[in-house]
């Protein structure tokens, strides 16, 4: 397959090209706007027991779990005449919507139970509401509300919070740092490319191949949008990934193909043997990251989903890019593929006399890894030993739902400053009540007041609003407000002084739970929806990890037709994302470089980060062990398979990759840390989890500890049972001619 389409790339090139610099100009048209369609949430499932109370208090009770938060403040405090006017008028303005309901405020509602909105230095209080509609359209009331409401005038400061405006904030500030991102990662990525490759030709073609692919991943994520919801999450890690990808794949196939000429092949015979060669590998790259992505597949939350969904067609347009657009530029090039050579300049420039050419033997990485594999037990006891201490930290992973603090704190939103006000200066946040709905209950008061009354006594609890009454500490307070119980059933609001994100907060919902009911009774509210979405991610991750796992080792034993060596390649992914997972505890759950990332530590990560991180740094861990293995085994097939020759064909397959796979991990960490300098937190620990994955994985793991570990298994490296064996001779995937002038031998069941 790979060599017919090699040679539709060199018969019909112009072709080939014309076509893609037309594809690509409609899909940067199309794709243009595809962050207008894409949204915002995806945490919690639709069926989740917290969305179902959701919409029976938006269908039922008038929105009375609020979404939209305005933070009233004044310095002559928030019983001044301005400060009183300012309220009616922000009520005013909010009931006369027809797209917001459930409005109330700290002067409409009667004592005590206004207390409860009203700061406890006496100089802020709140004004309280719903935005009806779908999450998308939500958040974008809730950006023209904040347009129209928020500001300062007579003395008085009126700032917006709430989740639609935190969702609202939160995609206004990724659609920016994309920006931000691609602007730091191509140049950048244009750089090192020139370093790499020396010629300004070469280094311009992984670029314009990422760029291909990033303006396809556009129109794919816009497509996507149509027929299923796409989270806006995905915007950052697929157009990163498609860089990324491009650029890898591509500089393998360039490296190859300018290798082949330098070995005396014409333009032609050098495109084919590159496609042959280094295009299989981005195949066997390319189906291990797309399974990899494809199980997040497998969680009902659509956060993950649509990465799933994005991710799979992304790579299909990176690879499809560099097997097929990339040999056309090549065979249209030909030897000015070396043209523009800023090395010799450059060199003469500095006094420094030209490059000589080397033997493999003599190179850097050969000489490194040789002296490796005379010490392969001590040097792959070390790097284990060092990865998990700095995995270590892993073992106190917390997980919580993403609240206001995911925005920098100086990301400059203001549903930042909010919740921060909603946690410090309110003797509870309105924003993470707990809601319980009692869906048709139509029992006596004195039942419904008496449940209230129990529940206002689990700790952390400092009072229940029901439509009997008020409660605190077990004792009725204050009269309650009718509409909490209708024709319906009826629903409780219970106000918390813990942090609903913490282990805190699962034990009080848990107790509240305990508490008999006098019917069904249905929890939401942040508590509820944290163990809601936590519930709901633990419950698919087993199967996910299955899924990869079975997938990687299938791929792998079809590319290399051993079975130790996929099972190698599983145990150093695992640990290599444990040392990452180990250091972004350490920096983002307890906080160490907040100073500098500008993040907020809230003792617990996003869950849904970690999870991604693992499905797409297992797959990019795999492009170096694929690209690695496939010259280590080319060399092998040409010996006589003794120990002597594993231990060198690992050497002179390092030697002739080490620094291709290095400068492609280099590349891929500049796309990844790019969104380091995102103002989201948790963009931020997924750029910088993945980067140090990736750069752990090309040193570390491909240049030092693999190659120790291929030393001590030696020949049983490439061991399979007689069965497999036999199955892998039929329908492992094999590369035409693997050493030119020696057929690959058929593998048996002894190494």
């Amino acid at each position: 397959m790979l060599v017919r389409i090699a040679h539709l790339a060199t018969r019909h090139p112009r072709t080939i090209l014309l076509a893609a610099v037309l594809l690509a100009v409609l899909c940067g048209v199309f794709g243009a706007a595809a962050t207008s369609h894409m949204k915002t949430g995806g945490f919690t499932s639709d069926d989740a027991e917290s969305t179902q109370v959701s919409r029976l208090i938006a269908d039922n009770f008038g929105g009375a779990e609020p979404n939209l938060i305005l933070l009233v403040s004044a310095d002559a405090g928030a019983d001044s005449p301005a400060a009183q006017a300012a309220g009616a008028r922000l009520v005013d303005t909010l009931r006369a919507r027809v797209d917001v309901i459930g409005v109330q405020s700290y002067w409409s509602v009667p004592p005590p139970l206004s207390t409860a909105l009203r700061s406890k230095d006496g100089k802020s209080a709140l004004v309280l509401g719903y935005i009806t509609g779908e999450e998308t359209a939500a958040q974008q009331v809730a950006g023209d509300i904040a347009k129209q409401v928020t500001g300062t005038a007579d003395g008085v400061t009126v700032d917006q919070g709430g989740l639609s405006s935190v969702y609202n904030e939160v995609n206004e500030q990724i659609t920016h740092d994309l920006a931000v991102a691609e602007g730091v990662a191509i140049p950048l990525t244009f750089i090192v490319l020139v370093l790499v490759f020396g010629s300004l030709v070469a280094a311009l073609l992984p670029l314009a191949v990422g760029i291909f692919a990033i303006l396809t991943t556009l129109a794919i994520l816009r497509t996507l949008t149509v027929f299923t919801d796409v989270s806006i999450f995905a915007l950052n890690m697929t157009t990163a990934l498609g860089l990324a990808l491009a650029i890898d794949y591509s500089l393998f196939i360039v490296s190859r193909y300018r290798e082949e000429l330098a070995n005396g092949l014409d333009v032609e015979a050098a495109v084919v043997r590159a496609v042959q060669t280094a295009g299989r590998t981005v195949l066997y790259s390319a189906l291990t990251v797309a399974l990899s992505v494809a199980a997040l597949g497998v969680f009902n939350l659509y956060f993950l989903k649509s990465f799933a969904y994005a991710g799979v067609a992304v790579v299909v347009a990176a690879a499809a890019a560099s097997i097929v657009i990339l040999p056309a530029l090549l065979m249209v090039l030909g030897p000015k593929v070396n043209a523009a050579d800023l090395r010799k300049p450059l060199g003469r420039l500095l006094g420094r006399p030209p490059r000589a050419e080397v033997a493999v033997e003599q190179t850097f990485w050969y000489r490194l890894v040789s002296r490796v594999m005379r010490h392969a037990a001590p040097v792959a006891i070390a790097i284990i030993v060092l990865l998990l201490a700095i995995g270590s930290p892993f073992l106190s992973m917390k997980f919580g739902y993403p609240d206001d603090r995911v925005l920098n704190a100086n990301a400059g939103a203001t549903s930042r400053d909010v919740g921060d006000a909603l946690r410090n200066d309110f003797t509870a946040n309105a924003a993470t009540n707990t809601t319980i709905v009692l869906d048709g209950y139509q029992g006596s008061a004195v039942t419904l007041g008496d449940y209230a009354a129990a529940l206002s006594k689990v700790d952390g609890v400092a009072g229940v609003l029901s439509g009997v009454g008020a409660y605190s500490g077990g004792l009725k307070v204050s009269a309650g407000p009718p509409p909490m119980s209708n024709n319906t059933g009826a629903f409780l609001t219970v106000a918390t002084t813990v942090d609903p994100f913490t282990q805190a907060g699962k034990t009080q919902v848990a107790q509240l739970r305990a508490v008999p009911s006098p019917g069904p009774a249905l929890f939401g509210g942040a508590a509820a929806t944290n163990v809601d979405a936590l519930d709901a991610l633990s419950a698919r991750i087993p199967l996910a990890g299955a899924l990869i796992a079975l997938a990687t080792f299938v791929v792998l034993f079809l590319f290399t037709g051993s079975v130790l060596l996929p099972l190698k390649a599983l145990a150093l992914n695992t640990l290599s994302l444990t040392a990452a997972f180990g250091a972004m505890v350490w920096i983002f759950q307890e906080g160490h470089l907040s100073g500098v990332l500008g993040s907020s530590a809230t003792g617990y990560l996003v869950p849904t980060m970690p999870i991604l991180m693992f499905c797409l740094a297992f797959g990019m861990s795999m492009d170096y062990e694929v690209f690695l293995l496939s010259r280590i085994r080319e060399e092998w097939l040409a010996t006589g398979r003794t120990a002597a020759d594993n231990t060198r064909a690992v050497a002179i397959g390092v030697a002739r990759t080490g620094r291709i796979f290095t400068a492609a991990a280099v590349l891929m960490a500049i796309v990844m840390a790019a969104m380091v300098t995102s103002k989201v937190s948790f963009i931020q620990m997924l750029g910088l989890g993945l980067t140090l994955t990736v750069l752990t994985d090309a040193t570390l793991i491909r240049g030092l500890l693999a190659p120790a570990l291929m030393r001590l298994m030696g020949t049983a490296n490439w061991w399979a049972p007689a069965p497999l064996a036999r199955l892998h001779a039929k329908i492992g995937l094999h590369e035409e001619s693997a050493v030119p002038g020696v057929d690959e031998p058929v593998l048996t069941g002894r190494p």
